[in-house]
């Protein structure tokens, strides 16, 4: 079981590295699509790492160090959950598209308990489908670079039926 245990602990650093490399692929996009666009920097990950950290969240925007390391940490954080997905046999097109699902839902959760931001029901349709599309950047990234560090070397045959 150890020796498990410490195969698990490699697999979610070496995918806290994708997860940073998918970071830096989705802040590239956000970039770009932001110059495109006119869009401006949102401030809702500084007011929420502040707010989960009980620091004073007046003025996010003076804080952009604190928007860079909400991303970067969920970014790591997240990776390590798709390397012990990677390792143990979860893997490709579908894990990505969960992977995604869990990028969005992490922040959401996050923003909402917290009272940081508000819930994307209440958001224009466009802030979504961007919102969508740079997390589906960061999950693709994730995973490729998970899934080549990763290789499925601890897939389980127990419990091969759901019941």
């Amino acid at each position: 079981m150890a020796e498990r245990a410490a195969a698990l602990g490699r697999a979610a650093l070496r995918g806290a590295a994708a997860g940073l490399l998918g970071t830096a692929a989705m802040t590239a996009g956000e970039l770009l699509e932001q110059r495109v666009t006119g869009r401006p920097d949102s401030h809702v990950p500084a007011r929420t790492l502040r707010l989960l950290l009980r620091r004073p969240t007046g003025q996010a925007a003076q804080y952009p160090g604190w928007n860079h390391a909400m991303h970067w940490l969920t970014g790591a954080a997240l990776g390590a959950v798709r390397g012990i997905w990677s390792v143990t046999g979860i893997r490709g097109p579908s894990a990505t598209a969960a992977h995604t699902v869990l990028r969005l839902a992490f922040d959401q959760t996050l923003e909402n308990a917290t009272g940081a931001g508000a819930a994307p029901s209440l958001w224009p349709s466009g802030e979504k489908t961007v919102d969508c599309l740079h997390k589906s950047v960061y999950s693709v990234v994730t995973g490729a670079a998970s899934d080549a560090l990763n290789p499925p070397a601890l897939v389980s045959r127990a419990g091969v039926r759901s019941h």
